[in-house]
C-alpha cells in the first residue's frame, strides 16, 4: 500500500471535515485601504505641502490624488526621499521630525500591491486645516517687495538684495519669520539682514541699473546690526523655543539677499516676509554663527572628495540648532563634537544630502556644550557622472563660490545668550515690590 498516498489524502480530507466544522477556520488579514489606513499617513506627512498653493507639484488632499500617485508615492517613501527629512536617526534629538516608521512604509507598499482601494467612508478622518496663506497663522508684520523683480532667462546666479522699511517706533524681538516666494522654483535660497544705520538705503540708491533692489553677491554689503535667519527650499517656518527671541531695534530696515538660479526663461518673483512677535520679554537672545571655508578645489571625475574642519570653542555654548549649508555636488556632511572628556556629541548627519531639502533643524531640548569642546564638519562630495546632481556633462573641476555650480562647506550655529533687558526688566519688577 502507497502510505504516503494515503496519509497526504487523510490529511486533506481532515483539514477539509475540520474547515467545514469551523475548527480551523482564520481570520484573513484585512485589506489596506485608503480611508482606514492611508489617509491618516499622507494627512499627518504629506499634505503640509502637497496642497494647493504649496510648494509641492501635485495636491495629495483626496483618494483620487492619493490614488493617482500611489506607486509614485510608495517608490519615494520606501527610498526615504520622502517626507524629506535628511538626518540620521540617533545623531541629534530634533524637533518636527517628518519621518516615517518603517510600519507607514509597509502599509504604503501594501496598499499598491492589492490595488489600492479606497475603504468605507465612515472609517476616513477629516482632512487637515491649515491657516489661510501662513502655516504659523496670521504674521504681526507683514513685508512684501515693492516691486516684483524680473530675472532674465539665462546666464549665471543672480543675488539681489532688498530694502524693506520695518517702522518700528520701538524694539521687537522676532520669534518667528516665514518667507514666502511668490516662485519659487527661480529662488535658490534667501537670507534676512537687519540694518538701523540706513545703510542698505544707500547702496539701493546708488545702484544704476534700474532694477528693485541692489546687486549683493557675498553679503548684503555692509556690516548688519543683526539678523533673522534664513530660507531655503525645505525650510519649514516654526517658533523659537518659549522665552527666545531675536532682537530688532526700532529703525531697523529688514535687509532681504535674494540668490536667484535662471531657469531658461524669464521669470518675476515678488516674495513676501511675515514676522511674529514676542508678547513678552525673552530671557534669552538668539544669534547664528557660522563656521566653514573657501578651500575647495574638487577634480573632475573625483567621487570622494572631502572638505573637513575643525574649532574648538572658547567658552560655554548654550546651543538651540543648526543649519549646515552646501550645493548640488555634495552628499554627505557630518557634524560631531569631542567633548573635554573625550565622550562624543552627535550634533548633526545627513548621509544623503540634497540641496533641494536644506533646512534648519532645532534640537529638542538645547544643548549645554562646554568649553575646550571640539567640534568636527566633514563634507563629502561627488564630482563624476555617478552623481544624478552633478551640473556639468561631462564633470568639470570645481572650485568654492556663491554660483549654484559651485560649491561651499558651511555650518550655521544657533546659540542663545542671556538678554540684558529682561534682567532689567526683572529687577525693576522686584525694586518695585
Amino acid at each position: 500500500m502507497n502510505w504516503g498516498f494515503v496519509r497526504k489524502n487523510s490529511l486533506a480530507t481532515l483539514m477539509a471535515v475540520a474547515g467545514s466544522l469551523g475548527v480551523m477556520s482564520a481570520t484573513a488579514p484585512a485589506a489596506v485601504t485608503f480611508t482606514k489606513d492611508i489617509a491618516p499617513i499622507v494627512y499627518n506627512n504629506c499634505v503640509s505641502c502637497h496642497r494647493p498653493g504649496e510648494v509641492a507639484p501635485f495636491s495629495l488632499l483626496d483618494y483620487k490624488d492619493v490614488r493617482r500617485h500611489a506607486k509614485e508615492i510608495a517608490d519615494l517613501t520606501h527610498s526615504r526621499v520622502m517626507p524629506p527629512w535628511k538626518p540620521e536617526i540617533g545623531f541629534g534629538d530634533f524637533k518636527g521630525v517628518r519621518r516615517l516608521s518603517d510600519q507607514q512604509i509597509d502599509l504604503l507598499q501594501q496598499w499598491v500591491h492589492e490595488g489600492r482601494q479606497e475603504g468605507n467612508a465612515s472609517d476616513l478622518p477629516p482632512a487637515p486645516k491649515f491657516p489661510d496663506g501662513w502655516t504659523l497663522g496670521p504674521p504681526d508684520l507683514v513685508l512684501t517687495l515693492p516691486k516684483a523683480y524680473t530675472l532674465r532667462a539665462e546666464g549665471t546666479d543672480d543675488y539681489r538684495c532688498f530694502v524693506l522699511p520695518m517702522n518700528l517706533k520701538e524694539a521687537k524681538y522676532v520669534t518667528a519669520v516665514e518667507f514666502r516666494p511668490s516662485n519659487p522654483k527661480i529662488v535658490h535660497h534667501a537670507l534676512f539682514f537687519l540694518d538701523n544705520m540706513g545703510r542698505a538705503r544707500d547702496l539701493e540708491a546708488d545702484s544704476a541699473d534700474g532694477l528693485p533692489g541692489y546687486y549683493g553677491a557675498g553679503g548684503p554689503g555692509f556690516f548688519p546690526t543683526g539678523g533673522l535667519g534664513g530660507w531655503a527650499p525645505g525650510v519649514t517656518p516654526q517658533f523659537l523655543p518659549e522665552g527666545v527671541g531675536r532682537l530688532v531695534r526700532a529703525g531697523s530696515d529688514l535687509v532681504v539677499q535674494i540668490h536667484f538660479h535662471p531657469d531658461g526663461k524669464i521669470e518675476h518673483e515678488q516674495s513676501t516676509i511675515g514676522l511674529y512677535f514676542a508678547k513678552e520679554t525673552p530671557k534669552k537672545l538668539l544669534m547664528t554663527l557660522s563656521h566653514g571655508t573657501n578651500k575647495i578645489d574638487i577634480p573632475a571625475g573625483d567621487k570622494h572628495y572631502v572638505v573637513h574642519t575643525e574649532f574648538t570653542l572658547p567658552r560655554d555654548v548654550e546651543l538651540a540648532g543648526i543649519f549646515p549649508h552646501a550645493h548640488l555636488l555634495c552628499r554627505q556632511i557630518k557634524v560631531e563634537g569631542t567633548l573635554p572628556d573625550g565622550s562624543a556629541l552627535p550634533l548633526i548627519w545627513m548621509k544623503d544630502w540634497d540641496w533641494n531639502w536644506q533646512g534648519g533643524y532645532f534640537y529638542s531640548h538645547t544643548l549645554n556644550v562646554p568649553k575646550g569642546t571640539k567640534v568636527v564638519q566633514e563634507f563629502i562630495y561627488d564630482n563624476s557622472s555617478d552623481n544624478p546632481h552633478n551640473p556639468n556633462n561631462p564633470p568639470k573641476r570645481v572650485r568654492h563660490g556663491e554660483q549654484t555650480g559651485d560649491e561651499m562647506s558651511l555650518v550655521f550655529y544657533d546659540i542663545l545668550v542671556p538678554n540684558p533687558k529682561a534682567s532689567k526688566a526683572k529687577v525693576a519688577a522686584a525694586s518695585a515690590h
